[in-house]
This record gives structure tokens, C-alpha cells and sequence, in this order.
């Protein structure tokens, strides 16, 4: 073996482990755990506030994420938009309007909203009070490449 053929090895062995490290790095998947309301905190922002829950992979999706949201009254978190992602809405707290299908829909707590892909979408709080809802969302195996 030349001093050649065994810098090629060398580089070649290290740049896999690399490799295989990295993906092992990525393929780390959420297990099971308990998020506690208490341990949460909240991050003040322009529309009232925001609990970061979760952000990550999942056995199944390419990404999970979860987050409460709480918006002062008045306020809306952005402009109606719409993304691949799915999400659900669980209001907790207060009454919301939401842009569904071209209709605004004015719900309270324990109602739940299905934004499905790439259809235009918007909520805001109509309430004299804080409006609070948890947002799930997710991303398929794939969809994090298509964006």
C-alpha cells in the first residue's frame, strides 16, 4: 500500500464517520415526555405572548411543533397566509375568529381548527379578553425539503 493509498483510505474513512455522525445527529427523534404547563415560559411579543413547546422529529414526521399561543384582544399573530404544513388549533382561552375556507368562523375554548395545506388561513382574538390556544403543526417525511 502506498503513502497515497492510505491517505486516500484515511480521508475516505474519516469523511464516513462524519457522515454517519451527522445523520445519527439528525435522525434523533422526540420520545415520549410530558411538557408541564408550569415549566413553560412565556415570551412576550408585539400581539401578547408565546410558550415555545417543541420543535423536532418525530418517529413518523420530519418535524413536530407545538406551541401556545396568547394573543391580547384585538390582535392577530399575522396577515392571512397559507404553507404545505397542516395544523390544528385548540383554544384554551377566550373567543377567536378564524379565516376557514373564505368564511370567518367565531369560536371559543374547546373548539378546534384544521388548517389544512395550503389554504389560506388567520386568527385573531375578537374577545375583550386574552385569547390563548395551543397550535400543533407538523411536517411529513419529505416536506421539510420541498420548502
Amino acid at each position: 500500500m502506498t503513502r497515497r493509498d492510505l491517505l486516500v483510505a484515511s480521508t475516505t474513512a474519516s469523511l464516513t464517520l462524519l457522515g454517519v455522525a451527522a445523520t445519527s445527529a439528525k435522525t434523533a427523534v422526540l420520545g415520549s415526555q410530558v411538557f408541564d404547563w408550569k415549566a413553560m415560559t412565556a415570551k412576550p411579543n408585539r400581539t401578547g405572548e408565546v410558550r415555545t413547546v417543541v420543535q423536532a422529529p418525530t418517529a413518523t414526521l420530519d418535524e413536530l411543533e407545538i406551541h401556545i399561543t396568547t394573543l391580547n384582544p384585538g390582535e392577530t399573530p399575522h396577515a392571512p397566509h397559507k404553507h404545505p404544513d397542516e395544523e390544528l388549533l385548540i383554544i384554551k382561552e377566550g373567543t377567536v375568529e378564524s379565516l376557514v375556507n373564505g368564511e370567518l368562523k367565531r369560536i371559543g375554548p374547546g373548539s378546534i381548527i384544521f388548517q389544512a395545506a395550503n389554504q389560506l388561513h388567520s386568527i385573531r382574538n375578537v374577545g375583550d379578553v386574552p385569547a390563548t390556544y395551543h397550535v400543533i403543526k407538523w411536517n411529513s417525511p419529505g416536506m421539510l425539503k420541498a420548502k
